[in-house]
């Protein structure tokens, strides 16, 4: 059984899905996400650190620069393939039938019509 983890943070920023949509807000990180991500950070952090140190002016053809971008891809695939989490606004309106469909038209029944009289 995998435990997950939700996370709000400023990495929450839009992003798109493959149908070209934005997805944003929260994520339900599994365990295993969650420490992949963990590990990828540190390993950005250190080659970070080390190029810093070293004095080395940033270039992007630099292979060490290359190398960071790589994992920094690496860490917001990771993250982008965990599930969005409802607002609680979202599975409120879910629950009662009152938001919006993938259409935008609402999914709410209005008059006498809609009870088929």
């Amino acid at each position: 059984m995998s435990t997950a983890i939700n996370v709000n943070t400023q990495a929450n920023a839009a992003h798109r899905d493959h149908e070209g949509k934005e997805e944003q807000g929260a994520r339900r990180i599994t365990r295993e996400a969650g420490r992949a991500l963990e590990i990828l950070g540190h390993a950005i952090e250190y080659l970070t650190d080390e190029y810093m140190q070293e004095g080395n002016v940033l270039s992007a053809t630099d292979p060490q620069v290359r190398a960071i971008r790589l994992l920094v891809e690496l860490n917001r695939e990771v993250y982008f393939e965990c599930p969005v989490v409802p607002t609680l606004a979202e599975r409120v309106r879910t629950f009662f039938g009152t938001g919006k469909s993938a259409n935008g038209a609402s999914s709410r029944k209005k008059g006498p019509a809609a009870a088929g009289v």
